[in-house]
Order: structure tokens, then sequence, then C-alpha cells
């Protein structure tokens, strides 16, 4: 049995064909870079159109390749957050506004929630711009047409594709609406959004699948009947991917943005454990949660400074800097260029460099950016650890992780004295959405071969670190 797999990302859309373990099958991968509209004043902004039409491209390159024989299931990783209004056809009204837009702000003289909290322990989420709750009068503010109702982008994108497409408890959670307990969406949450009934998408039951429009069927006749799973957010996919299933291994994630994570069992109904005011808690699925911390800056770091220091190509840039200490050396940064994920505000634009002199290099001042986040890391994982009864293992894992060896040697630096290891495949989040897909979360730690950190550096893999 094969797995179709698809990472519906930020900066690309991969689509890649996975055994029955949940392994990728050689050359079985299709990619396409997508364009992320990122202004001056905070806005992120992807096409849907273009989004959807990469992704057609994708599983069209796979069909014609002949790699999408002896699919028996397709499973999706999608990104967090991202929300798309629409017409009363289901037509977009504006572009996406994913993750790294920082513009929504509360309307003036709006209140937040009457117990913040309270709040916080029930939605994972804080009353932020990067959530719903205040995305939504936002773009409703900011709209010259009546909006039918709000999805993401996975839902949009499915919505073309298959014959229903309701949004999964996990992509609910990062919206910052759903309880993550009752698994509905919260009353309060639901006010401050000034959402009405049928604007927001319908919740997947367990146990839900979709299958292709029959239009979509004759395109990929080997998809015909084949179940899709539901979408799992990319952070919860990454950390099943990444072998981190239970409190004893955190990940460490670097793909465009950055994260640390922990994953653990708390089925839908259970009490929820207390929440850290620091971390958000989101579900992967109605079995298990993921606690953490996020930053807007990651392998965006290293394509940002590549581009405009005029930086070597990569063997050479691999090269320079490993004679750069692993602290990042003389250059301290904050690499917030993109701004504060929730729950900080601080705005896109407060990215701050320290300790240049005419000496200084474009590799240091890299070398600083990329050690600034290994800080930031470390000191969510200090609280992150806090949840639980004793220090944990870190796993590194992501595109840009697998693409520097550098970067992993100054994570394992600055979260020692951890034990850091390393999990080589770039493509964490789609084996992890396949495994969620599968009911296999507890097998993931077994599954997910990693590297101590030497042996991590000798396999160091080519490709961008976006």
């Amino acid at each position: 049995m094969n797995i179709l797999a698809l990472d519906l990302g930020t900066s690309s859309v991969r689509g890649l064909v996975l055994d029955a373990d949940a392994e990728p099958r050689p050359g079985a991968l299709a990619r396409r870079k997508v364009h992320v509209d990122i202004g001056d004043r905070g806005s992120g902004t992807l096409d849907p159109a273009q989004y959807l039409a990469c992704l057609v491209e994708c599983l069209d390159e796979l069909a014609a390749a002949g790699h999408l024989r002896d699919v028996h299931l397709v499973a999706v990783s999608a990104q967090w957050h991202s929300v798309v209004p629409l017409d009363p056809a289901g037509a977009p009204l504006g572009p996406v506004l994913t993750w790294l837009d920082t513009r929504p702000a509360p309307a003036p003289g709006s209140a937040g929630p009457a117990d913040p909290n309270a709040y916080h322990e029930r939605t994972g989420g804080w009353w932020h711009r990067g959530y719903w709750p205040l995305r939504l009068p936002w773009l409703r503010a900011r709209c010259g047409s009546p909006i039918a109702r709000f999805v993401g982008l996975a839902e949009y994108v499915l919505g073309h594709l298959l014959d229903t497409a309701p949004m999964s408890v996990s992509m609910a959670s990062g919206t910052g609406l759903l309880d993550l307990r009752a698994l509905t969406w919260d009353a309060e949450a639901c006010e401050l959004a000034g959402v009405r009934p049928g604007e927001l998408p319908e919740l997947a039951p367990t146990g839900w699948s979709g299958r292709l429009r029959a239009e979509h069927a004759r395109r990929w006749p080997q998809l015909a009947g084949v179940a899709w799973s539901v979408p799992v957010g990319d952070g919860a996919a990454s950390n099943v991917g990444s072998g981190c299933v239970d409190g004893r291994r955190a990940a460490v994630t670097v793909g465009t943005s950055a994260a640390v994570r922990l994953l653990h069992r708390l089925p839908a109904g259970e009490p929820l454990p207390p929440l850290p005011e620091e971390l958000w808690r989101y579900r992967v699925d109605h079995e298990y949660v993921v606690t953490g911390a996020a930053y807007s800056s990651g392998g965006n770091l290293y394509t940002w400074a590549k581009r405009e220091l005029r930086l070597p190509e990569s063997p050479e840039l691999h090269a320079a800097l490993a004679r750069v200490p692993p602290d990042g050396g003389a250059v301290t940064a904050d690499p917030r260029l993109g701004g504060d994920r929730p729950p900080g505000f601080a705005p896109a634009g407060a990215g701050e460099l320290r300790g240049l002199s005419f000496s200084t290099t474009g590799v240091e001042i890299l070398a600083g950016l990329m050690a600034g986040l290994c800080r930031m890391v470390a000191d969510d994982l200090t609280v992150l650890e806090s949840t639980v009864e004793r220090p944990m293992e870190v796993v590194l894992g992501g595109g840009a992780m697998a693409a520097s060896a550098w970067w992993r040697s100054a994570f394992a630096t600055a979260l020692a004295p951890r034990p850091v290891r390393h999990r080589a495949e770039p493509e964490i989040g789609a084996i992890g959405a396949a495994l969620v897909a599968l009911g296999r979360v507890p097998e993931a730690g077994r599954l997910a071969m990693t590297d101590p950190l030497d042996e991590g550096h000798a396999s160091q893999r080519s490709g961008a670190a976006s």
C-alpha cells in the first residue's frame, strides 16, 4: 500500500508518495514554490488560485510519472492560522491571510475575553492578531463585498478537489476559536470574532474521509475512490514525523518559520492540564494535543540574508559558516524580522543586529541571526520543560535544519546540556500527517530514525534552507 502525502506549506506545495511505513518512495516527489506577498506594513498573503494551481501541477507531475499507482490513502499536512473570506459562490474575496501577516488589530473600543486566563486554557491561544477572533472582524471591516463564510487555506484547496471539505479539529485548533476539550466552537471566541451561524466551517467528525469530485477523479483516475484523511496542522505533523510523541522528546523544527513543541495524549473530553501563559496548545486530532512556541523567523532568515548580503552558493557558504563559533561569535541579533508570533506583539521590522564593526562579514551577520533564533528556542524550551517531570531529549528537524550543519551545531550549543539528535529526513510534516492518518502516532518514535548530532552533520542534505 502506498500513501500520497501532501504538504501545504507557506513557501512551497509538495506532494510525495510514501510506503506503508510512511517512508518516502525514491523519486516520488513533486514540489512547486509559491510566492508569499510580504509588504513593509506587515502583510503576508498568498494568492489562493495560484496556490491551488501549484497543487494541481504537483498531482499532474506525480500522475504522469506513474507514482500514483497503488495509492490507497491521501494524507495532508497544512499550515495553521491561515484564513480567506469567501462569497456565497465560494469564490475568494481577497488573498489568503497567512500566519506571517501582522496587520490585524482590535477595532477601537473592542474588549477582549472576560477572563484571559480561562480563555487561554480553553482555546490554547490568546486574543491576538494571529488568531481568527481578531482576524475575522479585521477582514470584514476591509472587505468591499459581503462575506458569506471564512475558511482556511486547506479547506479552500480541498473544497475544490473533494466532495466535501469540513475543517479538522487540528486545523480548527489553530484558529483560536476551538474549545480544545469539548471540540466545539468556543462561544466566547465566536462572539469576539463576530461570526454568525454558517460563517464558520463544519467540523469533521471522528473517522471522516473525503473523495475526489467526479471531474478530478477523471483527471487522476489512480485516485478515484481513494480516501482523503482530514488535514493535520503542520506543527503537529512535524512532531509526529520527528518521532516526538511523548513527554520524553521535544521537537525543534526549522522550515520557513521555526517552533519548539511537545506532544502528548489527551483524548477529547478529558480535563486540560495547566498551560503556561507563554505557550500555546493545539490539537493533533481527537486523541492528542501539542504544546509549544513558534517564531516568525526560520529558514526565511537564511534566505533573506543570503539574498540581501549576496552570500556565496551553499558549499562555499557552509565552509565559511564552519569557521564561525556555534554561539554566533561577536554579532548578536534579534531575529524577529517578521515580528512576533503569538503571544508577542512586536511588529514586523523588529529585528536588530548588534556588535557590528568594519571587519564584520556577511557570514558573521547570518550566523548572528541564526544563533539569535537558537537562544529564543532555548528560553521557551525551558518553559516547556516545566510541564513535564524530567529534562527532555531534543530532536532537530525540518528542511532548513537538514540543510545546515552549522545551525544544528548552534542549536546543540544553545540547548546544552540536553541530548540533541537530528531527524535528517526533510519531509517530516508529510510523513507525520501520514502516520496520524494511519492511526500510528504511538509508533512514530520507533519509525522515525534519528541521528546523533555528529552523524547528522555527516549526512547533511543539499537543498534550499527554506
